[in-house]
């Protein structure tokens, strides 16, 4: 009695086509390759010819930390590096972690030298505008310090 009876509805926007379920699917994808295996495949590529350009009396930096000289190329897959005077160790390729070519500087020396560079700029600036127009000086004051006296 108070049970309606249900009707089935006519199917008219359940399914659609093929191409509109898979874009959001293959959008995904998309921006996925972009970025993130894309850059990433770009990045072990430059790691590959990093350490395939390695010679001798190159400076290399180990994962462990470890800078050393390379003093002889053993194979594709090993090297020896000299880490301190008549110290050589042999080590894997894989494990260089920064290659420094000869003679180039740490990029912590660049920045130090610009930053020391604009500091000399700013200086002589200041001392072109001091010998412009003096400053005035301060007057000393004597005897105006008064002491404070802990009340209770």
């Amino acid at each position: 009695m108070f049970i309606t009876p249900a009707y089935a509805q006519a199917g008219g926007g359940g399914g659609g086509s093929l191409l509109e379920l898979l874009f959001p699917l293959i959008l995904v994808g998309g921006i996925m390759w972009f970025l993130v295996i894309r850059p990433q495949r770009q990045a072990a590529k430059a790691r590959e010819e990093m350490l395939g350009a390695i010679r001798r009396s190159d400076t290399v930096i180990t994962g462990g930390g470890i800078i050393g000289k390379v003093t002889k190329v053993i194979d594709d897959a090993e090297l020896e590096i000299q880490i301190a005077p008549d110290v050589r160790v042999k080590i894997l390729r894989s494990l260089v972690a920064d290659v420094r070519v000869k003679g180039q500087p740490a990029k912590d020396a660049k920045d130090k030298a610009a930053k020391a560079d604009d500091a000399e700029d700013e200086v002589s600036d200041e001392a072109a505008d001091a010998t412009e127009k003096p400053a005035p000086k301060a007057k000393a004051r004597r005897g105006t310090r008064t002491r404070r006296t802990a009340s209770k």
